[in-house]
């Protein structure tokens, strides 16, 4: 039987509405266990972090859940531990926190349009699996999603950004130049996969071509990666093509955009 287009829409919404009532549940079992849970969305621009994080928080708790998208440094914060400005923002006992792009923006938009220097890059690089290998030994959960987008489809995305008064706020001088750089990103972003990709704190790639897809697939996710009371062992499972643990392999099978 082939679904109306108006058919797939009530699929989607039903299942979404079942994978938030899920959420709930986990967002009750991490303020009663007095959980840490900290998700980290990383990817190309207009890659969907937004729209993403905003259906995850969604229906949950405001006074336990966070969602941070940090600024430029100040001066200030040049000066500081490079961590620095990120640690307060950390979760505390029964909270969530979503950061929307995190300290990897050293190993991606500083790196590529050259906001720091090679030697601080390196320190990242080196540092940045100690560091969240603390985090996770001190009771943290840690979730990295990077989600994934085909060139032609940013450029589609950033185009309506340009033209639709109602998402010019997104733009960016970066975003201008987000198309131009697609290789130098390219290519940072697979160094990161290479080297900050562990056990404790794994890459977990989202393909996000299809968003309404993406959204769900990332809920999914999470929630096959968590126990927590009341879970349904029998719910929904993400989509192995849609989203999966990063691999050497794929970069070269096409999984993920070049």
């Amino acid at each position: 039987m082939t679904h109306t287009p108006k058919d797939d829409d009530v699929d989607y919404e039903g299942a979404f509405h079942r994978a938030q009532i899920e959420l709930v549940k986990f967002q009750k079992h991490v303020i009663k266990h007095g959980q840490k849970v900290l998700l980290i969305f990383e990817g190309r621009d207009a890659a969907g972090k937004d729209g993403t994080i905003k259906r995850i928080v969604e229906h949950l708790s405001p006074r336990e859940t966070r969602v941070v998208a940090l600024g430029a440094p100040s001066d200030r914060d040049r000066k500081a531990w490079y961590f620095q400005r990120y640690v307060e923002h950390l979760p505390i006992a029964g909270e969530t926190v979503l950061f929307n792009r995190s300290w990897y923006n050293r190993a991606g938009v500083e790196r590529v349009m050259g906001f720091c220097t090679e030697q601080e890059y390196e320190e990242f690089m080196k540092t940045v699996p100690m560091f969240e290998q603390l985090l996770v030994h001190c009771g943290f959960t840690i979730l990295k999603y990077y989600l994934d987008i085909g060139r032609e489809e940013q450029e589609k995305r950033l185009t309506r950004r340009r033209k639709d008064p109602l998402r010019q706020w997104k733009l960016s001088p970066i975003d201008a130049k987000a198309t131009k750089h697609w290789e130098h990103y390219s290519k940072a972003r697979n160094a990161m996969f290479s080297q900050t990709h562990g056990v404790l704190t794994p890459w977990i790639i989202v393909r996000a071509d299809d968003k309404r897809a993406a959204r769900l697939n990332v809920i999914r996710d999470l929630l096959s990666r968590c126990e927590f009371h009341g879970k349904n062992r029998h719910g929904e499972l993400p989509d192995p093509n849609l989203v999966f643990l990063f691999d050497e392999r794929h970069l070269k099978t096409g999984m993920i955009a070049e």
